[in-house]
C-alpha cells in the first residue's frame, strides 16, 4: 500500500486528484490537507510515500512546505502542483529537492506517470536503506570479552584518522569484519570499500588487478582497465592476505603509499589516488621479512597501527552471543524462525577446540539449525557437530 498526501487549497482540484488516484490503483491510500500548515502537521504524524503539493496557498505556501518536509523527512518525494503563473517557481523548486511538478489542470497521463515514478524512487530509496542496514548488520562485531572490547576501543580511536592499519590473526577470526568496521566508522564511510584477496589472484595478474592496465599491455589486455586502487579512490582499499603478494607488486604498493600515485601496467602515466589502505594477514610478516619474502619498508608503511584478532579459543565467553547472532542471521536468510539452544548445548560448544575459529562456529550453528531438533540440545551437538 502506498500512502499519498495531497496538499491543495482548492477543493475542486483536490477532488479531481483524489478521484484520479483512487481509480488508478486500489493500493493508493490518499489523504488530503487544505493548506500547508495542516499538511506539515500530517507529515509529522504519518509516514507518507508521496506528497502532491500546491505552490500558492494561504498560511504556508508550497515552497515553505517543501523546505520544511525536506528537514523533517527528506526521503519523501514531493511533486509540486503549479498554475500557469507558477511555472518558473515550480522549476526552481526542483533545485530545492522537489521530485517533479505538474500543471493545473492536471493531465491524466502526466500525473499518473509522475506518481508512479516518484513511488518507484521512494521504494528504491527504502530498499537501499534496508540493504545498507543488512550489510552493516552482516559486519557486526559480536562479543563482550576483554580482547573484543580492546579491539573496539582501538577502532574507535583509529577509524577517524588516516592511519594505515595491519590486521593480524589466524584464518576465520574475523579480520575482514575489523576492516569493515574501520571503514564504516571512518570519515571515508561514504566512499567505496574495495576488497582484494591477494592469495586468490595469480601472481602474474596481481599488478593488473591492483593498478589496472592499458590496452596491449599483455596478450589478453584488449582494452584499458582501471584497477582496485582507482576503484577505491576516496574510500578504503582492503588488502587481505597481503603476505601472499609478490615482491614486484609489493614494490608498486609501496610507491603508491609513499606518493599517492599509481601507474597502470603498460603505461608510464601517473594517476593520483586518494586511498586509505588497510591490510590483513595470517602470516608472521617479520618472519616473512627475514626469509626475504616480504619487504621490510612496506611492512613499516602498513603497520602504523597493528590490530591482532584473537582466536575463538581465546574468547570462549563470546560463544553464546555468537551462537545467538548466527542463529538470528541464518533464520533471517532462510525465512524461518530462529532456533533456541539449550544451556547444555551451549556449554558443550564452548568446550570444543575451534581450530577454524568463528567461520567454523558459524558453519556448525547452521548445520545444527538445519539438522537439529526444534530446540538444539547437547544430544544434537554430539550428533551433528562432533569434533572427533
Amino acid at each position: 500500500m502506498s500512502k499519498i498526501l495531497i496538499i491543495e487549497d482548492e477543493e475542486a482540484i483536490r477532488r479531481v486528484l483524489l478521484k484520479i488516484l483512487s481509480e488508478e490503483n486500489s493500493n493508493y491510500i490518499v489523504s488530503e490537507a487544505g493548506d500547508g500548515l495542516s499538511g506539515i502537521e500530517m507529515i509529522k504524524k504519518e509516514d507518507f510515500d508521496l506528497v502532491l503539493c500546491d505552490i500558492k496557498m494561504p498560511k504556508m505556501d508550497g515552497v515553505e512546505v517543501l523546505e520544511a518536509t525536506k528537514q523533517l523527512k527528506p526521503e519523501i518525494p514531493i511533486v509540486m502542483i503549479s498554475g500557469h503563473g507558477d511555472l518558473e517557481t515550480a522549476v526552481s523548486t526542483m533545485r530545492l529537492g522537489a521530485f517533479d511538478y505538474i500543471s493545473k489542470p492536471p493531465d491524466l497521463n502526466r500525473l499518473l506517470n509522475t506518481v508512479r515514478n516518484a513511488l518507484d524512487r521512494k521504494a528504491l530509496v527504502k530498499e537501499n536503506k534496508q540493504l545498507k542496514k543488512r550489510i552493516s548488520k552482516k559486519y557486526d562485531m559480536v562479543g563482550e570479552s576483554q580482547p573484543i572490547r580492546h579491539i573496539k576501543t582501538i577502532i574507535h580511536k583509529v577509524a577517524p584518522t588516516e592511519a594505515r592499519v595491519l590486521i593480524t590473526g589466524p584464518n576465520g577470526t574475523g579480520k575482514e569484519l575489523v576492516a569493515h568496521w574501520l571503514h564504516q566508522k571512518s570519515e571515508r564511510h561514504r566512499g567505496p570499500m574495495i576488497e582484494v584477496n591477494c592469495a586468490a589472484i595469480p601472481s602474474e595478474l596481481i599488478e593488473s588487478e591492483l593498478f589496472g592496465h592499458v590496452k596491449g599491455a599483455f596478450t589478453s589486455a584488449n582494452k584499458d582497465r582501471a584497477g582496485k586502487f582507482e576503484a577505491a579512490n576516496g574510500g578504503t582499499l582492503f588488502l587481505d592476505e597481503i603476505g601472499d603478494m609478490s615482491l614486484s607488486a609489493q614494490a608498486k604498493v609501496l610507491r603508491a603509499l609513499q606518493e599517492n600515485r599509481i601507474q597502470r601496467v603498460g603505461s608510464d602515466k601517473d594517476i593520483k589516488v586518494n586511498v586509505r589502505v588497510v591490510a590483513a594477514t595470517n602470516k608472521n610478516l617479520k618472519e616473512e621479512i627475514s626469509e626475504g619474502r616480504f619487504r621490510e619498508d612496506l611492512y613499516h608503511r602498513l603497520a602504523v597501527i597493528i590490530i591482532r584478532v584473537p582466536a575463538l579459543n581465546d574468547r570462549r565467553d563470546d560463544i553464546p552471543l555468537l551462537i545467538e547472532f548466527f542463529s538470528q542471521q541464518i533464520a533471517q536468510d532462510q525465512g524461518t524462525a530462529p532456533k533456541q539452544f539449550t544451556e547444555e548445548a551451549i556449554d558443550l560448544l564452548k568446550s570444543y577446540d575451534w581450530t577454524g575459529n568463528i567461520r567454523e562456529l558459524r558453519n556448525v550453528v547452521e548445520r545444527l539449525i538445519i539438522l537439529g531438533s526444534d530446540k538444539i540440545s547437547d544430544s544434537d551437538v554430539k550428533t551433528f557437530a562432533s569434533k572427533s
